[in-house]
């Protein structure tokens, strides 16, 4: 199935697979062949020890003649194909549809995580924390169990604090589904506050770094968002990449989801997703990404660009036709930057905001009207997004301008939080942390910033193209590639 779904070889050329299992030393009996086996059998049939005859004749079924087309060869060396968008076959997948091939790790989070929900009670708590980075398919397992789960007739429900992922799952769904009935699966992570312990079998918790301590419009609601939503179900899942933090307000760790499971008596399980399915399948630009940030040493200092279409322009309106030509294939390219311009836009609709006055180039943030439906709204081509709007989304291209909040000196990336608007709430409060503690507050600071960027870069499935406002950094990546 990895193959046939993932590999471009096989997909291009139409390559007939028939799989089976060959466990040589396995001695026949009971179990292997057992009854709960038999979907898997039928797709893959099993050959055992003492049955090397029987696979022979298996293999001369399928296999005629020789290699002359280098054939193993080729699919070995195959492209690894971006699987499809979450958010195109969220309705397929609440229905049953098998629109993801779950592989590997995915499926060995899924299986735990159903096991998990169904020995959970009031008197024996779980918690399972899902570490994986971007692309690995958290989402897609996220939204695999919230269905099995449903069908299995749990009370689940799927939480997150960003609002896009929600509204695009909603708008994907309309139609398939009644909207009070849509709108009591897909939660934000605000409103858990006050509710009666246990109510809830199972919560997927999705994107779990970007949990709050306080809920509510002006942050004075509630306790803890972890507290709360591990207080209302017997079984919590909280998927989690503690490198996507992006603002000062967000809390999730995995340390602070394990000492509110402690105090809730919650049995804690750890289990991670390592398998990169976005950025072409590419680990290896995941990699690369950490080490020309600085993030972490890795050992890919510079980029096989075969593996994934990473350019940087050195003009601004050069990168916006590139992406509004990717986007005439199918409206899945899209444009975002950092929070280092003003938003007046938002009241004069005549203004401009993202202004580069030497390229007499200018955009507007995503208008009100798209909202969180920025990423899917035909016209928010030609607007810029941020990390709310498209943070646990994805396109096929994505285009970042890079702001002077990031900037390359005496051989660092380096961070300025200065550069970001007055309007940003998600460093708000960094002077008072600067006085307080200033080495701390200086390290949380990089983190956020290279975090957001990080985040902002891994949203294309194909590709990512960049400006950067420091033409010393646009030449330091350029080295990179």
């Amino acid at each position: 199935m990895l193959l046939q779904n993932f590999n471009e070889t096989v997909a291009n050329e139409n390559i007939n697979l028939q799989p089976c299992a060959y466990l040589h030393n396995y001695q026949p009996d009971e179990i292997i062949r057992h009854e709960h086996y038999k979907e898997y059998i039928e797709k893959a049939p099993v050959f055992l020890r003492g049955e090397t005859v029987l696979l022979r004749e298996f293999i001369k079924k399928f296999v005629r003649f020789g290699d002359w087309t280098k054939i193993l060869y080729r699919i070995e060396k195959g492209k690894i194909r971006p699987s499809k968008m979450l958010a195109d076959t969220v309705a397929g997948m609440l229905k049953g549809n098998p629109e993801f091939t779950m592989i590997d790790d995915q499926k060995i989070v899924f299986e735990t995580g159903l096991a998990l929900a169904r020995k959970s009670g009031n008197k024996n708590k779980k918690v399972l924390i899902v570490k994986g980075g971007p692309g690995t398919g958290k989402s897609v397992v996220a939204i695999n169990l919230l269905a099995a789960l449903l069908k299995t007739g749990l009370y689940a429900q799927f939480v997150s604090k960003n609002a896009a992922p929600r509204a695009v799952y909603l708008s994907k769904l309309t139609g398939s589904f009644k909207k009070t009935y849509i709108e009591n699966l897909f939660k934000g992570s605000g409103g858990y506050f006050g509710v009666k312990k246990n109510t809830f079998d199972t919560l997927i918790i999705d994107e779990a770094h970007r949990l709050n301590e306080k809920s509510g419009l002006y942050g004075n609601l509630g306790d803890n968002q972890v507290k709360e939503l591990i207080n209302a179900a017997r079984f919590s899942i909280f998927f989690i990449d503690e490198d996507q933090r992006v603002t000062l307000n967000d809390i999730g760790t995995i340390g602070e989801i394990k000492k509110w499971a402690g105090r809730e008596n919650a049995e804690v399980y750890e289990t991670e997703l390592s398998s990169q399915f976005r950025c072409n399948g590419s680990d290896g630009y995941l990699a690369w990404l950490d080490h020309v940030l600085q993030i972490r040493e890795t050992a890919n200092p510079r980029l096989d660009q075969f593996e994934y279409d990473f350019k940087v322009f050195d003009n601004p309106n050069e990168l916006r036709n590139a992406i509004l030509e990717k986007n005439r294939i199918n409206n899945k390219s899209r444009m975002v930057a950092g929070y280092c311009w003003e938003w007046p836009s938002k009241t004069k609709k005549e203004a401009y905001d993202v202004i580069l006055p030497e390229y007499n180039f200018k955009m507007k943030w995503n208008l009100t009207t798209d909202g969180s439906l920025w990423i899917v709204s035909p016209d928010s081509i030609n607007e810029i997004g941020c990390i709310h709007t498209c943070q646990g989304l994805e396109v096929d291209y994505i285009g970042v301008i890079v702001g002077l909040d990031m900037v390359f000196k005496d051989g660092r990336v380096l961070t300025q939080p200065a550069a970001r608007a007055k309007s940003d709430r998600s460093v708000r409060g960094y002077k008072k942390l600067l006085e307080k503690d200033p080495e701390s507050a200086k390290e949380t600071l990089r983190a956020i910033i290279k975090n957001t960027y990080r985040t902002l870069f891994t949203r294309g499935m194909k590709g990512c193209y960049v400006y950067f406002e420091d033409k010393e950094l646009a030449n330091y990546f350029k080295m990179a590639l």
